[in-house]
């Protein structure tokens, strides 16, 4: 059974940053993984995504801000945030598309307020 789960998530004050962990159970070497989030009364939204190879794509509202990046020794997705704003608020989700499933984890609160 895949189990992703991710930590990292808190109250940070607006400008500050957090460090969030996906630590998968299964190896991710060969897979895309994706940061997603999900505000209260939105739709889930991809924040950042990391290919097989380490190329990144992002969001135009985090771009410059966020870092994606991987350890495939360790199967564990990173997402530093810096510059965080009150709209960066959210549940964040680790994604692992990986053969026919799709794998989501628990999720991670980060709250952004002074």
């Amino acid at each position: 059974q895949v189990q992703l789960v991710e930590s990292g998530g808190g109250l940070v004050q607006p400008g500050g940053s957090l460090r969030l962990s996906c630590a998968a159970s299964v190896s991710i070497f060969g897979y895309a993984v994706g940061w997603y989030r999900q505000a209260p009364g939105k739709q889930r939204e991809l924040v950042a995504g990391i290919t097989s190879r380490g190329s990144t794509n992002y969001a135009v509202s985090v771009k410059g801000r966020f870092t994606i990046s991987r350890d495939n020794a360790k199967n564990t997705v990173y997402l530093q945030m810096n510059s965080l704003k009150p709209e960066d608020a959210a549940v964040y989700y680790c994604n692992l598309p990986r053969g026919p499933y799709d794998y989501w984890g628990q999720g991670t609160q980060v709250t952004v307020s002074s």
